[in-house]
């Protein structure tokens, strides 16, 4: 039986219509500057209905409550996250003022978050990296199974999730090894009355 020996450097994974990724959206300069300020931010643990998550969070601009099930207002976005959010808006090609939501996460070693969907209300994700890497999991159902990509986010990288990516795949990030901090903006969806 003949057998394939695997390339030694293989390309980064094929990934759904709308994904994109960015190795170096800030400097370390950049990243220990604004880890510094997540320190002193309020956060609280991740509540979903009766389970409370391992990770921490603190939301501005708008925030969703999962228990009323709609987006309600949060404290303005802070001072110096908006230099990261021009960077991120910049890189995903958007309005940095369309950038209205934003969530900081801490995710102590050990904490996850679960196979999801960003809420509808939401349009656009950008999310950035920051002090150690994770996996990110994709993942959408066919009618052969579960289609599947993953890629490593490394710290200061970012990605966007748009077209198909954000509204047909789901995605997870498996247990870290250590601290890490994301900042996650959002843009929303026009709401037609």
């Amino acid at each position: 039986m003949k057998t394939v020996q695997p390339y030694l450097f293989e390309p980064e994974p094929s990934m759904p219509e709308g994904f994109r990724h960015t190795r170096e959206l800030i400097t370390p300069d950049q990243e220990h500057d604004l880890v510094a300020q997540f320190a002193e931010l309020p956060f609280a643990a991740f509540e979903f209905r009766e389970y409370v998550g391992k990770r921490r969070i603190v939301s501005y601009g708008s925030k969703y409550d999962f228990g009323r099930e709609q987006l309600v207002s949060a404290e303005a976005i802070p001072e110096f996250l908006l230099p990261l959010r021009a960077r991120a808006a910049a890189f995903a090609e958007l309005d940095p003022f369309s950038m209205q939501q934003v969530l900081v996460t801490e995710y102590a070693a050990g904490a996850a978050i679960g196979w999801h969907r960003d809420k509808a209300v939401f349009k656009e994700v950008v999310g950035v990296s920051f002090l150690s890497p994770c996996t990110l999991r994709l993942r959408r159902e066919t009618n052969f199974g579960w289609k599947r990509a993953a890629l490593t986010l490394e710290p200061r990288s970012a990605y966007l999730l748009a077209g198909t990516s954000r509204t047909e795949w789901e995605h997870s990030i498996p247990p870290v090894d250590s601290l890490r901090y994301s900042v996650t903006f959002r843009t929303m969806r026009l709401v037609r009355g």
